[in-house]
C-alpha cells in the first residue's frame, strides 16, 4: 500500500540518559495546517477501504437500530419528583419529569440536549436536581470535549434562570443545605490550547442560583499541589464532606466539618487507599474502602471522635462495589465473579435479604435516599438492553420488587458461560464467552475479544451496542477479566498497574491462546478491539505478539506512554501507569509504550480511531502512532493495511451523537468481519 506521505523530523531528547526520538512530535499541535492537512489526507485514505467493506452497510443498519431503540435510565427522587433519561431514537437523550415512577412513560420533557445544536454534538454530561426538587445544575460539553459549562434551569418553567459557569469538569454539582446553592470543580480559562495543554490547579467553589460567578466563594485551593483533586459528597444538610485524590485510581482522604464551620477535621491522610463517603447517619460517616480489606469492606467514623471501625467486614469471596443509606438500613453491592448482586443490611452491618435483580447482570445505576424506602435500579447484561427494577425494603428486610416496562425489542440472542486461563505467572484468569444463537461451538468462528484492564475499571455483562452487533451477526464475543481492573478488588486491581502493567498483556495473551487451544476460533478468525486504556491494550499487543491476531482495533489509545502526562490530564494517570519523568518508571514505560515499540515487521490488519475533540487522551497519541506503524508496515512490504480513521466532530466518546457512533462502530466491526472471515 501507498500510505499518505508523513514528514520525519529529527526531533531527539535525552530522557533518563536514554536518546527517544519522536519524529512526530509536530502532530501534537491539534490545530496547525500541517496536522489538519494530516488528519484529512488520512481520512481521504482510510475512507475508500473502508467504504468497500462488504459488510459496512449491513453493521451500519443493525446498530442504528440498535442505537435507536429506546433505552431507559435509572430514575431518581427529589422530594417526590421523578426524574429520567430517556432516549427514543434521538442522538441524545432527553431529561423527564413526572409524578411517580409509572408515569414516566409519556412524561414531560424537562431538558432536550438535542435542541441545543443541529448535528447533536452538544452533550448534557452531568444533571443534579436540588433536594427539593425545585431546580436543575446541568453541565454541557461541545464536541465531545470534557469541559462543560454549567447551567441552572427551572423544573417547574423548564426555563433557564440566566446562571452560566464555564471551565468546569469532572465533578457534578452538589447541592449545598437550602438548595439554592451548589458546589462545582473549575479551572482557570486555558491560555493555550483547550484541548491538549496540561492541565494547572482547580478549585472547589461555591455558587449561589441567581449571582454573578465572578462573586463565587472557594470552598477549598491548593494552588501549591496543582494535581489534586477535590470533591465535596456526599450531599448532606449538617455536614460537609471533602475528599481529596491525586490521581484516577489512587486512594483518597476524608475531611470533614459541619456547614458553617471554618475548620476541617481530617479523618484519613496519606492518599493510600480508598474510601468512598457513601452518607451520614446519626452522627456516623459510612464510607466503603480497600483499608485492610483487598475486597473492601463497610466502615463508619464517629464524627464525633473521628474513630473509625468496621460496619460490614470484607466478604469472604466477593467484592464490596457500593453501600447506599435507606431510611431503616443499608443497601450493599457486591461483584461476585465480575457479575453484580444487591444485599441488604442493618445500620450496624447485620445481613439481610438478597434483591432478586437475576444472573449474570451490571448494577448500571442505583439510587437511594436515607430518607425513603424505596430503591431503583437499573441493571443490564450482554442480553439485556436494561431493566428498571423498583425495590421496597425496610432495613434488612426486602418488602417488595418489580420491574418497569421498557419499550423497544428485545437484544439479540446469545448464551454466555464463563472460561479461565492460567496467566504467565500461573494467576487463574477468567473471561466471558458470549456465543451467538444456534452456536453449539462444534467449529471455530470468528471471535472479537474487547478488553481494558485497568483504573480498578470492571468489566462486567453490561450491554453495548458495538459487542450486541457483533454476536447478533454471528460472531463470537470474548471479555476478559485482566489484572488492572475492579471485578476483584484492589489486590487485582494493583496487580496490573506500574511496573505491574506488562501482567495485563500477559493476562490478555493467555485467554487468547486458550480460546485458540480450545477449538473457539483460531488465529485467522481473531480480532482484538479496545478504547482509551483498552486502546494502549489493543496497541501493546499488536506490537509485541502481531502474530496472534487477525484484525487489531485501537480506538482513542493511550499509546505514547513516554509523553502521556504532559497532555491535559494525563498526569492523573500516573497512579496507574508511573510517572515517566522518574527513571525506573520510563524504564518500564518505554519496555511496552507502543509507539516506542513499532517493529518493520509484518503487522496484521489494523485500524486505528479517534477523535480529534479528544481532550481526554489526546489524538496525537493515534496520529503519531498510526504514523510509525504505516511506516514500518510498508518497510516490511506487508500489504495488510494500517489506517486511521479520524472523526473532526467528537472527543473521547462522551456524549458522541448516534448516527456518528453508527458509523464509526460500523466500521470497526465491519473491518474485524473482513479479516476474520465472519460473512455478515
Amino acid at each position: 500500500m501507498r500510505y499518505p506521505e508523513v514528514k520525519r523530523d529529527g526531533t531527539v531528547e535525552q530522557v533518563h540518559g536514554e536518546a527517544i526520538a519522536d519524529p512526530y512530535r509536530w502532530l501534537e499541535d491539534g490545530y496547525s495546517a500541517e496536522t489538519r492537512a494530516f488528519i484529512e489526507a488520512q481520512n481521504a485514505f482510510a475512507e475508500p477501504i473502508l467504504a468497500a467493506l462488504p459488510a459496512r452497510a449491513a453493521f451500519r443498519e443493525r446498530l442504528t437500530a440498535l442505537l435507536e431503540a429506546p433505552t431507559r435510565g435509572c430514575p431518581w427522587i427529589r422530594s417526590g419528583r421523578v426524574f429520567a433519561w430517556h432516549s427514543d431514537g434521538q442522538n441524545q437523550p432527553v431529561l423527564v419529569t413526572a409524578d411517580s415512577v409509572d408515569e414516566l412513560e409519556g412524561a414531560r420533557v424537562l431538558l432536550d440536549p438535542n435542541a441545543l445544536s443541529d448535528d447533536g454534538t452538544v452533550a448534557v454530561t452531568v444533571a443534579s436536581v436540588s433536594p427539593d426538587g425545585a431546580l436543575l445544575a446541568y453541565g454541557v460539553a461541545d464536541g465531545g470535549s470534557d469541559w462543560r459549562t454549567i447551567r441552572v434551569r427551572d423544573v417547574a418553567t423548564g426555563e433557564d434562570l440566566g446562571d452560566e459557569i464555564p471551565w468546569t469538569k469532572w465533578n457534578s454539582p452538589v447541592w449545598l443545605p437550602g438548595g439554592r446553592a451548589f458546589s462545582y470543580w473549575a479551572y482557570d480559562a486555558p491560555s493555550g490550547d483547550a484541548l491538549t495543554d496540561e492541565m494547572g490547579a482547580g478549585r472547589l467553589m461555591r455558587h449561589e442560583v441567581g449571582t454573578d460567578v465572578a462573586d463565587d466563594a472557594v470552598l477549598f485551593a491548593r494552588p501549591d499541589e496543582p494535581r489534586l483533586f477535590a470533591r465535596h459528597w456526599p450531599r448532606d444538610d449538617t455536614w460537609f464532606v471533602l475528599s481529596t485524590d491525586t490521581g484516577s485510581s489512587s486512594g483518597n482522604d476524608l475531611a470533614a466539618r459541619r456547614h458553617g464551620d471554618d475548620e476541617l477535621r481530617q479523618l484519613v491522610a496519606g492518599h493510600e487507599h480508598e474510601w468512598n463517603a457513601i452518607g451520614v447517619h446519626e452522627g456516623l460517616l459510612y464510607a466503603v474502602t480497600d483499608a485492610d480489606a483487598p475486597r473492601y469492606r463497610l466502615a463508619a467514623f464517629d464524627l464525633a471522635t473521628e474513630q473509625e471501625r468496621t460496619i460490614v467486614p470484607e466478604h469472604a469471596e466477593d467484592v464490596l462495589l457500593d453501600a447506599s443509606l435507606t431510611a431503616a438500613g443499608l443497601v450493599l453491592e457486591y461483584s461476585h465473579d465480575a457479575s453484580h448482586r444487591m444485599q441488604l443490611a442493618t445500620f450496624d452491618g447485620v445481613l439481610g435479604d438478597d434483591v432478586p435483580l437475576g444472573e449474570g447482570i451490571s448494577i448500571t445505576g442505583s439510587e437511594a435516599s436515607a430518607t425513603s424506602g424505596t430503591v431503583l435500579v437499573a441493571t443490564s447484561s450482554f442480553v439485556d438492553r436494561g431493566t428498571r427494577h423498583v425495590v421496597e425494603v425496610d432495613g434488612a428486610r426486602l418488602v417488595a420488587h418489580r420491574t418497569l416496562p421498557t419499550p423497544g425489542p428485545a437484544a439479540p440472542a446469545a448464551t454466555t458461560t464463563r472460561i479461565r486461563a492460567a496467566s504467565s505467572d500461573s494467576e487463574t484468569v477468567p473471561a466471558f464467552l458470549v456465543r451467538p444463537a444456534g452456536d453449539d461451538g462444534a467449529a471455530p468462528r470468528p471471535t472479537l475479544i474487547w478488553g481494558y484492564g485497568g483504573f480498578n475499571i470492571p468489566m462486567n455483562p453490561g450491554f453495548r451496542a458495538v459487542l450486541a452487533a457483533w454476536v447478533d451477526a454471528g460472531g463470537v464475543l470474548v471479555v476478559p477479566n485482566l489484572r488492572g481492573g475492579g471485578e476483584f478488588g484492589s489486590a487485582w486491581h494493583k496487580g496490573g498497574t506500574k511496573e505491574r502493567k506488562q501482567q495485563v498483556f500477559d493476562d490478555l495473551y493467555a485467554i487468547a491462546e486458550h480460546l485458540l487451544e480450545t477449538g473457539v476460533t483460531t488465529r485467522e478468525q481473531l480480532a482484538l478491539h479496545g478504547r482509551s486504556n483498552g486502546g494502549l491494550l489493543a496497541g501493546a499487543a499488536l506490537t509485541q505478539r502481531p502474530d496472534l491476531w487477525a484484525a487489531v482495533l485501537p480506538g482513542v489509545g493511550v499509546l505514547d506512554m513516554l509523553r502521556y502526562h504532559r497532555f491535559t490530564i494525563g498526569w492523573a494517570w500516573a497512579s496507574d501507569y508511573g510517572d515517566p519523568d522518574e527513571a525506573a518508571a520510563h524504564a518500564y514505560l518505554r519496555a511496552y509504550s507502543p509507539l516506542h515499540n513499532v517493529r518493520e515487521t509484518a503487522h496484521p490488519p489494523t485500524l486505528i480511531t479517534t477523535g480529534d475533540h479528544d481532550d481526554r487522551v489526546v489524538p496525537a497519541h493515534s496520529f503519531k502512532f498510526a504514523a510509525e506503524l504505516q511506516r514500518a508496515q510498508a518497510a516490511a512490504g506487508a500489504d495488510a493495511p494500517v489506517l486511521l480513521s479520524v472523526d473532526t466532530r467528537a472527543g473521547h466518546g462522551m456524549g458522541k451523537p448516534k448516527d456518528a457512533a453508527a458509523l464509526e462502530f460500523a466500521d470497526q466491526l465491519a473491518f474485524a468481519a473482513h479479516h476474520t472471515g465472519l460473512s455478515v
